[in-house]
C-alpha cells in the first residue's frame, strides 16, 4: 500500500520512480537537473509521509536516497552551487528518514539519522536545512526523556538566520520552544512563547516560496501544538479549545495529524471528567489510525485512564471492545 502511494506520487510529481543511479567509471557534470529530480522525488516522499506517516518502508527509501545523492556526489564533477544544493537535497532525505523514524518511534534509528544529518546539514551551508534538523532533533530530545536537550535544540533552531528573514520559521521554533517549557513546567514561558508564535504566524506572507516540508506549519499546527503544551500543563479547558481550532484548520489530507489531535482532545475531555464525550471523540478516530505509533501510544494512555475512572461505565467498555479490536 506504502509503495503503491509512494509511486503515485512520484507520477504526480512529474518524474521517473527510477531515480539517478551512478553507473561505470566516466565522470560527468552534474547539473541542475539532477537536483530537480531528486528535489521532486522529495515532493513525493513528503506527500506518501503526510498520508500515512513514518513507516519503516518511508524510512528505508530516505535513507536509500540519502546514499545515492552522495554516491553521485562522490562519482562526478559539479560546480560549488550544485554541490551545495545536492548536499541540501541529501540532509532533507536524511531528515526525513530521521523524522521517519522519530514518528514510528524508532528512536535509536531516529539518533543514528540526526548524527548524519547535522553532518550534511553543515555541508550545505542552506540555513532553512539546519532550522529543520535542530526543529526536529527538539522533536526526538523531548520523546527520549531529554527535556533540557530538546528545549536547547529548540533554541538553536530559532538562532539560525532564516528565521529572521520569515516569520513563519519564526514561528515554529517559538511554538516548539514554548511546548519544551510547558513540559519542563513553565507555563508562563510557555504561554509567552505561544503568543510570539501566533504574532510571528500572522505576519508571515503565505504566498512565500518556501521548501516543501515546512508546508505543514500553518494555524492548524500552531494550535496542535498550543494543545499539547496545554496538555502537559493539565490546562484542559485550554487544550481543548486549541484542539477544536486545530481540527477546523487542518488540511483533510493530514489524516494522521487529525487522528493525533482527535486523540489528544479525548484527553482533554476526560481531564475535564466528560467521559461520555470523551470515548465518543475517541471513537471518531479511523481504525487504521489507531495502529500508528503515536496515536496508538495517546489511545493507550486515555483508554487506561478511562478504565481506571469508570471501570463498569458501558461507554468505557464499549471503547476497550472496540480499541482491542482496532490494534489487535
Amino acid at each position: 500500500m506504502y509503495r503503491r502511494t509512494f509511486l503515485a506520487a512520484v507520477t504526480a510529481a512529474g518524474v521517473s520512480a527510477s531515480t539517478p543511479t551512478v553507473t561505470g567509471t566516466r565522470r560527468h557534470r552534474l547539473n541542475s537537473d539532477d537536483v530537480e529530480v531528486w528535489k521532486a522525488e522529495l515532493v513525493a516522499w513528503t506527500t506518501a509521509e503526510s498520508m500515512y506517516g513514518g513507516t519503516s518502508e518511508l524510512e528505508k527509501r530516505a535513507e536509500d536516497v540519502t546514499d545515492e545523492v552522495i554516491s553521485l556526489q562522490q562519482a562526478n564533477n559539479a560546480s560549488a552551487r550544485i554541490r551545495s544544493e545536492l548536499y541540501t537535497v541529501a540532509a532533507a532525505f536524511s531528515n526525513s528518514a530521521m523524522w521517519a523514524a522519530i514518528d514510528g518511534q524508532r528512536f535509536e534509528s531516529a539518533e543514528r539519522h540526526l548524527d548524519r544529518t547535522i553532518r550534511l546539514a553543515g555541508l550545505s551551508g542552506d540555513p532553512a536545512t539546519e532550522f529543520r534538523v535542530w526543529s526536529h532533533a527538539s522533536v526526538l530530545f523531548r520523546q527520549l526523556g531529554r527535556p533540557a536537550d530538546a528545549l536547547a535544540a529548540a533554541e538553536k533552531s530559532r538562532a539560525c538566520s532564516i528565521t529572521r528573514r520569515d516569520p513563519l520559521f519564526a514561528s515554529l521554533s517559538m511554538s516548539r520552544i514554548a511546548l519544551n517549557h510547558a513540559e519542563l513546567g513553565d507555563g508562563r514561558s510557555a504561554m509567552r512563547y505561544l503568543d510570539l508564535a501566533q504574532k510571528a504566524l500572522e505576519r508571515a506572507d503565505p504566498n512565500k516560496h518556501r521548501p516543501t516540508w515546512i508546508d505543514y506549519y500553518d494555524q492548524a499546527e500552531l494550535d496542535h501544538l498550543a494543545m499539547a503544551a496545554s496538555m502537559r500543563l493539565a490546562h484542559w479547558p485550554e487544550a481543548e479549545k486549541h484542539a477544536h481550532r486545530s481540527l477546523a484548520y487542518v488540511r483533510p489530507d493530514l489524516k494522521r495529524n487529525m487522528a493525533l489531535v482527535r486523540a489528544n482532545l479525548a484527553g482533554a475531555q476526560l481531564g475535564q471528567r466528560d467521559l461520555e464525550q470523551a470515548v465518543a471523540t475517541a471513537q471518531r478516530i479511523p481504525e487504521g489510525m489507531m495502529r500508528h505509533a503515536r496515536v496508538r501510544e495517546l489511545l493507550d494512555r486515555f483508554t487506561e485512564q478511562v478504565t481506571t475512572l469508570a471501570p463498569r461505565n458501558h461507554e468505557a467498555r464499549d471503547w476497550q471492545a472496540l480499541y482491542r479490536t482496532a490494534v489487535a
